[in-house]
């Protein structure tokens, strides 16, 4: 898939990896980037790949037996598919976790990757969480 704002530091990191988290990896960028074409990669935490766009939407985080994509959704985005998988309690983040075998449930992911754009796009979760109360 041709990507627009990329950057190649995440191609490196995700070229690094094992086959089967590389191909996780490259999933989740495609997913992130078909929900805005205005998403842009960044490195954080000095090697995390973090997507953005008018704020944090996701980043990536290898295990050795799983990929964690965490959700920067103050938890008010819904989950009707049930993908979260830990940090439900969490206050600024969630946690997708996909082990080697497992298929991401791409449009529940896609879903919620274009609501957390939205957010962002109307102040941020926590406006938005203040607001509603």
């Amino acid at each position: 898939m041709l990507r627009n704002n990329t950057d190649p530091r995440v191609d490196t990191y995700i070229e690094a990896l094992p086959e089967w988290q590389g191909a996780i990896c490259h999933e989740v960028r495609d997913l992130v980037h078909a929900a805005d074409p205005e998403v842009r990669e960044t490195i954080k935490r000095t090697r995390q790949p973090y997507f953005t766009l008018d704020g944090n939407i996701c980043a990536l985080l290898v295990a050795k037996a799983w990929v964690n994509i965490f959700v920067y959704d103050g938890g008010i985005v819904p989950d009707p598919e049930g993908i979260i998988t830990a940090g439900h309690d969490n206050k600024t983040a969630r946690t997708v976790a996909i082990r080697q075998g497992e298929e991401i449930n791409a449009p529940a992911l896609l879903d919620m990757f274009k609501q957390i754009i939205a957010n962002n796009r109307a102040g941020g979760w926590r406006k938005l969480k203040s607001r509603d109360g």
